[in-house]
């Protein structure tokens, strides 16, 4: 869930619904909003307890011994299939702790209990702050040669020591700006899921439905800063790439790597140009291939545009932002309904996330994106059978 613009990994909810799971007495399936967990019958939960829940991608503290009977599973949070159904989370009752007192619904406590992302890279690439490293990593990818040395890399190991090497051989650039807040129309992209939303459900508006890609999140921005003066952004979830040789949570710069790709800095130059009474404009989407494992199978790294958004009125319809990207020489992200009605009913909601990618139809999708023709509001649908693969 997305609480105070930051996804929360734990946070306090109430249980809405429970339903026994035929043919296993012991256990129990509980719902809070739209996510099922297998729950034990021992625990005596009852609709309307207030508990804390755990989202998939989590780790819990391997130091607190309430989690000891997860240890056999390195104390992670997923999705599963047990009992011939789906468990998405963990539920525990609040009052298992009671440091945290009798906290409101939806209050995050994912900090309070010590709860990161299992991948340790996402702990630092879907954090709302730089990485407090990269100066360091930036400036040790400026010297490659002193790099390799010994002597180099014992001081880049010790907190003290990469401030000294940062004396001698740091230079201002190296430490990375953050995302700019000066653009009111352009926000970070992520999407909140559906299962966090299950009042959309009967929804009485169409919406456009695009393939989710699972890649990393990259935007583009150029910005008008004179007459013939032009500033151009690319940037990561969090932060801003200053070149190419900047160090990011990449064995590569795919950021930059997909500005000179398609030439976006001069294409989106020649869109303000004959705009002249817009001050910038941006492209956000999602750069694919060599990242989290290739799961679309690519033989190259590409990117595919969700948003593309202008001074004057902000974001465009996604047919209409298609169609400028595709006059730029670029791709959108394949665009599966415009007229598509929400269901009554989760679960089949659900079941129409998982299909072949159109992106590659060898491989899975990772699943959908719902947005508003009318507004910016957006929200996914994660495939569970692609959890189940990929997690």
């Amino acid at each position: 869930m997305i609480i105070n613009d930051k996804r929360a990994l734990a946070y306090v909810v109430t249980i809405d619904e429970i339903r026994p799971i035929e043919g296993y007495d012991r256990v129990e399936y509980a719902r809070t909003n739209g996510w099922w967990v297998i729950i034990n019958k021992a625990d005596n939960l009852s609709v309307g307890d207030k508990c804390v829940y755990f989202e998939v991608d989590s780790k819990v503290n391997p130091l607190d011994e309430r989690f000891a009977f997860l240890e056999k599973r390195d104390y992670r949070i997923k999705t599963i299939k047990m009992c011939k159904v789906y468990s998405q989370g963990l539920l525990i009752p609040l009052a298992a702790f009671p440091e945290l007192g009798d906290l409101d619904v939806n209050t995050d406590v994912t900090d309070a209990l010590k709860v990161i992302y299992y991948v340790p890279a996402d702990n630092e690439r879907k954090a709302n702050t730089p990485d407090p490293n990269a100066k360091y990593k930036s400036m040790a990818g400026r010297h490659p040669k002193l790099a390799k040395q010994k002597w180099f890399r014992w001081l880049m190991r010790r907190g003290w020591g990469r401030k000294f090497l940062f004396v001698f051989f740091g230079k201002k650039k190296d430490t990375p700006k953050g995302w700019p807040t000066h653009f009111p129309f352009i926000h970070k992209t992520d999407e909140e899921r559906c299962e966090n939303l299950p009042q959309m459900l009967g929804y009485d508006k169409p919406l456009v439905v695009t393939e989710k890609l699972d890649g990393t999140s990259t935007t583009f921005i150029l910005e008008r800063k004179g007459r013939k003066k032009f500033e151009f952004y690319v940037l990561s979830r969090n932060v801003r790439q200053r070149d190419e040789k900047q160090s990011c949570y990449h064995d590569h710069n795919i950021y930059w790597d997909m500005a000179f790709k398609y030439n976006v800095e001069d294409r989106l130059r020649e869109f303000l140009e004959v705009n002249p009474e817009m001050s910038y404009v941006c492209i956000q989407g999602e750069s694919v291939g060599s990242v989290q494992g290739n799961p679309l199978k690519l033989a190259e790294d590409d990117f595919y545009a969700f948003n593309f958004i202008v001074s004057t009125v902000g974001r465009l319809p996604s047919v209409d932002g298609r169609e400028y990207i595709e006059r730029m020489g670029m791709k959108w992200v394949p665009i599966l309904d415009t007229n598509f009605m929400m269901p009554n009913d989760m679960e089949e909601f659900k079941q129409m996330a998982t299909a072949k990618s159109a992106v590659n139809p060898a491989v899975m999708r990772e699943g959908i994106v719902l947005r508003d023709p009318t507004t910016d509001f957006s929200f996914k649908n994660v495939s569970r059978e692609y959890l189940l693969k990929h997690e």
